[in-house]
């Protein structure tokens, strides 16, 4: 794990939204920029490509490591890095952008 890029162009300033959803659909989806917009998915239980969301922040779950620990690609995750490394999900809302 550890720091994989910084803000994606065509990206705004806060860019975790934007982000999540160049990881998840390959393409900057307007609409998904803000990170409240992606509680709009369906609810699932944590998997691949699912989708980690608090008001302020999301992440893209990619692995598992163990109980509620997983590998995540997370966008904007501190002094403008993108990151992959490990995230607790709790507290977090999990959705399935792929429903």
């Amino acid at each position: 794990g550890g720091v994989v890029g910084g803000r994606p162009p065509g990206c705004p300033a806060r860019y975790c939204g934007c982000g999540a959803s160049l990881e998840v659909f390959g393409r900057i989806v307007p609409g998904l920029n803000l990170a409240r917009s992606w509680y709009k998915f369906p609810r699932s239980a944590p998997g691949f490509n699912t989708v980690a969301v608090r008001p302020g922040h999301v992440f893209v779950l990619k692995e598992h490591v163990r109980d509620d620990l997983w590998m995540v690609k997370d966008y904007n995750s501190g002094r403008g890095k993108t990151r992959y490394h490990q995230r607790s999900i709790r507290g977090y809302t999990i959705v399935s952008p792929q429903s």
